[in-house]
């Protein structure tokens, strides 16, 4: 059973949303036992960025669990003023997303799961495209990929050994 609205709390300098909850059940002989999984995404919308899944028998301990976890993979993405250096596309199983650079006013133009990770990074405009599984762990594992491969004009010229 998955939960598609977004919920917001916010830690010191982090904020960070819920985006799925997952009910498992595992059956036994007296019946049925359930078990939760949450998937979290942190940032601190400047540019720091994480996720995190966490599982308990409990929905507040999983979700505990995947921001802590999130908390300790953060990641630092390269952004253009609020949106990003260029296009870039990410995979992660049969999620693939496209992430398009786009002009100041226009927004965030994306799916939920997108959304989530893109805002919660900072970028406050941007076109994005998600093809093929929309399972929102590996969307998100996909957008995190599209995130890690950009680059900024510095680290461009610093990897090549040439002045901008």
């Amino acid at each position: 059973m998955a939960s598609n609205q977004p919920a917001k709390t916010s830690t010191s300098q982090n904020s960070d949303r819920v985006v799925q909850i997952r009910r498992c059940a595992c059956v036994v002989k007296g019946g049925r036992r359930f078990s939760f999984a949450a998937l979290v995404v942190v940032g601190d919308e400047n540019g720091r960025v994480g996720y995190g899944y966490g599982k308990g028998t409990e929905v507040p301990s999983a979700v505990e669990k995947a921001t802590k976890q999130a908390n300790r993979r953060l990641h630092t993405i390269s952004l253009r003023g609020t949106t990003i250096p260029h296009q870039v596309e990410g995979q992660y199983g049969a999620s693939k997303v496209l992430l398009l650079p786009a002009a100041p006013g226009t927004g965030v133009i994306a799916g939920a799961t997108v959304r989530n990770v893109v805002e919660l990074a900072g970028v406050k405009d941007i076109l994005t495209k998600s093809r093929g599984s929309n399972n929102p762990v590996n969307l998100v594992k996909a957008t995190f990929d599209a995130l890690s491969k950009l680059r900024s004009r510095e680290d461009v010229a610093r990897l090549r050994g040439v002045e901008v």
